[in-house]
């Protein structure tokens, strides 16, 4: 890592996310109560970012995306700004209708549904990175899948995030890609021909099954064995010094010298958990953070499960992660699964 480069570029998906809580999931043609809502930023971009100024307020934190001027549009820049995120990277798209969610989270079993709208997300390309004035380290980019433009082929590369993590390797910056859940052949078409433009990937067990073509989760449940075959496979046809895959019980950590950490993960207590929406970027945040500042695998796979077990305290996103401390300090009093 170069030392004078410090700090991350968050970029992608900025959307709003219309938090709902629900006491139960409805079958069709059923009617559920809302038992409360709000209105908060959303997307990776957005969640990893305020994860890590949440962590380390100190962590110089800036941000590529594209929103509307609309109401969600100005309610995702106050977010960043408040949060301290640099948002000269912000392009906004006059009259454009900004990135939304619906998100709801189902109290009795702490599960989420996202139903979403692409809105200005659909607009992101390659022309609005530029990395020249960057000094970051790392580039936190995502989700391919729900960025129309990046999606597709850009001057001669087989999609707009691989000429984008080109880009950014070639300016000096260390790149991370964050997935979503889409489906699996849709997932793998195109983040496989990503992979070799990768210094890290943290992902989970769903998302790995997805791009190596595998089964590594049946009916809710994990198969770590199968996502360990699955990592190796990714390791092999990747360029990653680390690949990080979580599931509820654990994670797994790839390196490059052929490593694997396995390392259990937090036990919340049933009734601090509220919803798992924005869990997996909190990992990420974790995980990464943990990494830019020099901590070993195994510490970082632990602040990953704090940070992601501090997050499922609120149906929102970030507002409940704490300082790396704080979350180590929280992880401790709840205690870790055998």
């Amino acid at each position: 890592m170069e030392a004078a480069r410090r700090g991350f570029l968050t970029a992608g998906t900025w959307c709003a996310d219309h938090n709902k809580l629900v006491e139960r999931w409805p079958e069709e043609d059923m009617v559920v109560e809302i038992l409360s809502e709000n209105v908060e930023g959303g997307g990776s971009a957005c969640n990893f970012g305020i994860d890590i100024r949440r962590l380390d307020p100190a962590m110089p934190v800036d941000t590529i995306g594209v929103v509307g001027d609309d109401e969600n549009g100005e309610i995702l820049r106050r977010q960043a700004l408040e949060a301290g995120i640099g948002i000269a990277g912000f392009h906004v798209v006059p009259g454009g209708r900004t990135n939304f969610t619906d998100a709801y989270s189902v109290r009795s079993t702490g599960r989420r549904t996202h139903l979403f709208h692409q809105g200005t997300s659909a607009l992101l390309s390659p022309e609005h990175f530029d990395f020249s004035a960057s000094t970051a380290r790392i580039l936190h980019l995502g989700l391919p899948g729900i960025h129309a433009k990046m999606d597709g082929p850009w001057e001669g590369e087989a999609n707009g995030w691989l000429h984008v993590l080109k880009a950014a390797r070639r300016a000096g910056l260390q790149t991370n890609l964050e997935l979503l859940q889409i489906a699996p052949e849709r997932l793998r078409a195109i983040v496989e021909p990503c992979l070799g433009a990768l210094d890290l990937l943290v992902i989970n067990d769903f998302e790995v099954g997805a791009i190596t073509g595998t089964v590594t989760t049946l009916q809710g449940a994990t198969d770590v064995e199968a996502c360990r075959a699955a990592g190796a496979r990714v390791m092999e046809q990747g360029s990653m010094q680390t690949l990080a895959i979580h599931f509820p019980l654990g994670a797994l950590a790839f390196e490059r010298n052929g490593g694997v950490t396995h390392r259990p993960s937090v036990s919340v207590p049933q009734s601090e958990v509220k919803g798992a929406n924005g869990a997996g970027d909190a990992f990420a945040a974790g995980f990464v953070y943990a990494l830019h500042e020099g901590w070993d695998v195994g510490d970082a796979l632990r602040l990953a499960h704090a940070t992601a077990a501090a997050s499922l305290r609120d149906v929102g996103t970030t507002t409940t992660v704490e300082s790396w401390r704080g979350c180590l300090d929280l992880a401790d009093r709840w205690g870790w699964r055998s």
